[in-house]
């Protein structure tokens, strides 16, 4: 054995225990997905206080009242606050799942500890907002001890969220105890739970103006919700229906023409390779390796002598830092790949092929459709496996909390360009390529997919992530073209993103 072999060998070992720990952490993590659909809740709550909602309808057959009322009411659901008291009580359960398992690892794991902080405050908050909910349904003793549950936990929170637990308790006593600072700390709160707490303030002090001013900016905000909600469900929607039938079109046309068929075309396709098997493997090594030691060790100790916090970053800066971080991940991935197949340049033909004239925009936009319905389908399945855990990439947390365009703007340029560049360079242009003389071409496929969603470290996202690995595969494949998959990979990124933005600005 060489002694090169032997060193890759021990980092191999070296890096498969990193891999397995990150993905191993995430298990506790909860996912975006919990997030968005409180978000996607409280948009639905939002615009169920639109005015023509709450008013009697029109005069029978009068259509230009019931028709457009009636669509509404179908896109909100029969009960928008009893779903959301659901849905709400299903993210609490799955935050309880979460604080178990970490208040079992917190004496050993300083990660741990930090975690049951975050899952405490998390509940408090969500808590705040079931108490309200609870009083709409006419449940009003049980969302005082709601409250009263933060209350009596002000030691582990926020002296903030106690205090605004304070207020809510207080305006729904009999007689209600209104405290001097209630109209303060309700301003903490968001959208429909904000409107709810500070209707009730404004009516027990007896201030019409306020009252109408409310309403005024309710109606307003409620409206707003409504074209969020339009384009959120409708987009999907749509491109679920292009896409199935394009996948069934395909499928179809690939069983009657055969050999003729677009997905048949360059399926059987080997790139002439001058590297074997180590090489490909010693790229994968060193891009997890240098990945781990330029994220976990040099980056933390840059930060440290420069004295930055990137936690007290405002939107903008964590942006920035977020496009500084990935291009120094860029560099040591593109770097791995450099320094391994640079003693067989130049490379023969077809390798990294970016054909401008070629059909690779009717592929990245029909691999897009495709993916649409087999990702959704399998993240439906993966829901329900994974019941709210197994973690998320912390950017699109970020990115759903921010409100300034020019932050947007910088995530947009690292998760919908810089991302899929390189990605699509590295696990399609590289990886899947060096596989096909060493397996099928659908092993390639399989095998660069499967690389592809262990590398991003979540264990909820590999499932997901497979499916779209496969599908930009088979885009690459059959396009020999790397613009294909890059459009495709963009594109994805880009709806995630633009549906991050739309669901983060209910509060707005």
């Amino acid at each position: 054995m060489t002694t090169k072999r032997l060193v890759l060998i021990v980092l191999t070992l070296f890096t498969s225990w990193i891999v397995g720990l990150s993905l191993l952490s995430s298990w506790n993590q909860p996912q975006i997905q919990s997030q968005l659909e409180l978000y996607q809740t409280n948009l639905v709550l939002q615009a169920s206080d639109w005015s023509p909602l709450l008013a009697p309808q029109g005069e029978p057959g009068d259509p230009s009242v019931d028709e457009p009322v009636t669509g509404v009411r179908s896109l909100l659901g029969p009960d928008p606050v009893a779903a959301a008291l659901a849905q709400y009580q299903k993210v609490r359960e799955s935050a309880l799942v979460t604080l178990t398992r970490a208040e079992s690892q917190a004496s050993r794991s300083p990660q741990a500890a930090k975690l049951v902080w975050q899952t405490r405050q998390f509940m408090a908050e969500l808590d705040l907002q079931l108490g309200l909910l609870q009083v709409q349904q006419g449940e009003t003793a049980a969302a005082i001890a709601t409250w009263e549950h933060i209350i009596q936990a002000e030691d582990s929170l926020k002296p903030a969220t106690v205090a605004t637990a304070q207020v809510l308790w207080g305006l729904w006593q009999e007689p209600p105890q209104l405290l001097p600072d209630a109209s303060v700390r309700l301003q903490s709160l968001e959208g429909w739970f904000r409107y709810q707490a500070l209707h009730r303030l404004y009516q027990l002090q007896q201030r019409p103006e306020s009252l109408a001013k409310l309403e005024q900016e309710q109606q307003a905000a409620a409206q707003r919700a409504l074209l969020r909600l339009a384009i959120v469900n409708s987009i999907p929607v749509l491109g679920l229906l292009v896409g199935s039938s394009l996948l069934i079109f395909l499928v179809v046309q690939r069983w009657l023409r055969g050999k003729e068929a677009l997905l048949a075309r360059n399926h059987d396709r080997v790139w002439p390779t001058p590297w074997d098997g180590e090489t490909v493997w010693q790229v994968l090594v060193l891009f997890f390796l240098g990945q781990f030691v330029a994220g976990q060790i040099i980056l933390p100790i840059l930060l440290q002598i420069f004295g930055i916090q990137p936690a007290n970053f405002s939107s903008l800066g964590q942006a920035v830092y977020y496009l500084v971080v990935y291009a120094l991940l860029i560099t040591v991935g593109l770097a791995a790949v450099y320094f391994s197949i640079r003693p067989f340049r130049p490379l023969p033909p077809n390798w990294f092929p970016l054909h401008w004239r070629s059909n690779w925009i009717g592929w990245g936009l029909g691999g897009y459709l495709v993916a649409l319905p087999l990702v959704i389908l399998v993240s439906l399945v993966n829901q329900q496996l994974w019941q709210g855990q197994g973690g998320s990439n912390p950017l699109l947390s970020t990115i759903l909390a921010s409100q300034d365009w020019l932050a947007l703007l910088c995530f947009f340029v690292t998760a919908s360009i810089a991302a899929p560049l390189f990605e699509e360079f590295l696990f399609r242009g590289f990886l899947l390529a060096s596989l096909t003389p060493m397996v099928s071409v659908n092993g390639a496929i399989v095998g660069s997919a499967l690389v592809f969603a262990v590398a991003h470290l979540s264990l909820s996202e590999v499932l997901p992530l497979f499916v779209l690995g496969l599908v930009l595969g088979v885009v690459y494949t059959r396009s020999q073209n790397m613009l294909a998959p890059m459009l495709l990979h963009g594109l994805w990124n880009s709806g995630t993103l633009i549906s991050l933005v739309i669901l983060g600005s209910h509060h707005s």
